[in-house]
């Protein structure tokens, strides 16, 4: 499969479309000629991502919450009367919470692992039918953090982690039914979701990535049945780094916490709220 460009025909659907990285995802599939499923929360979102498609793509534009079992039967649905198969699932949607642990209730860490492992867990099996029938592929948008762990990041990084693991147990399982599985790794979307942790991000040196650069990396990767994609450059070595040395990431990381107070970086928890801004995607090192 080349990688500047789809089969004509093939349909591919991203949740979390809305903005971030899901509408730049979905601004490239069209771009490289792929029918679209646009799924996410808010209607008017979704008609903002698809009014930048390329002019004559094939756009359907599905408003649902992944987490519920209802709207995952409707999407199914939807997409088997619209399509009839899927050629690529794009798990794309996710939460991020920055913030210590011990200020998160369980509502804040249910929705993370709601949204970000048990949505890619369930829509995966819910559309393997579709998928086995095209010879399709599962892409699940992970982050470095599922391989880099961060303070003040426990719940995403847990999160990320056991998508990360999920793709490679998928990977595995689901070979002799032609379906493959790509997780993608980046380091985060530059987008205005990402401003309220601007004194985090630079304390900790987590750089961010325009969200157009991170979307041709995913489809080249996806397009080519690649199994996984990370970012070039140094970030492959702290991957590494970190499943063969972990010492040295531990020291790495206290170097740069005693460069400022994080509490007074971090939004003061409220009763009854959820602790910490909810951003598109983390960027890290």
């Amino acid at each position: 499969m080349p990688h500047d460009s789809a089969p004509g025909g093939m349909t591919a659907l991203i949740t979390g479309a809305g903005s971030g990285i899901g509408q730049a995802l979905a601004v490239e599939a069209s771009r490289r000629g792929l029918g679209l499923v646009l799924v996410g929360r808010r209607r008017p979102s979704l008609d903002a991502t698809k009014a930048l498609l390329r002019p004559g793509t094939r756009c359907l534009v599905l408003p649902a919450d992944v987490t519920l079992s209802q709207d995952r039967e409707a999407l199914v649905n939807a997409v088997r009367d619209h399509a009839g198969g899927l050629d690529f699932l794009v798990n794309n949607a996710g939460l991020v919470w920055a913030g210590a642990l011990s200020a998160m209730d369980d509502h804040t860490l249910t929705a993370l692992v709601s949204t970000n492992l048990m949505a890619p867990l369930a829509l995966t099996r819910d559309f393997l039918p579709l998928l086995s029938a095209a010879a399709g592929r599962v892409v699940n948008i992970g982050s470095l953090l599922g391989d880099i762990p961060y303070p003040l990041f426990a719940g995403y990084c847990a999160s990320k982690y056991g998508l990360r693991g999920l793709s490679d147990a998928l990977r595995r399982e689901l070979r002799c039914q032609g379906v493959g599985v790509t997780y993608a790794a980046p380091r985060g979307a530059r987008t205005p979701a990402t401003e309220a942790l601007e004194p985090l991000l630079a304390l900790l040196d987590m750089p961010t990535d325009p969200p157009a650069a991170i979307a041709k990396r995913i489809w080249a990767a996806a397009l080519a049945g690649a199994d996984t994609a990370y970012p070039a450059g140094p970030e492959r070595l702290f991957v590494l780094l970190q499943r063969l040395f972990p010492r040295l990431v531990d020291a790495a990381v206290r170097r740069q916490l005693r460069r400022g107070p994080l509490d007074a970086l971090m939004p003061a928890p409220q009763p009854g709220r959820r602790a910490g801004p909810r951003v598109d995607c983390l960027p890290l090192v």
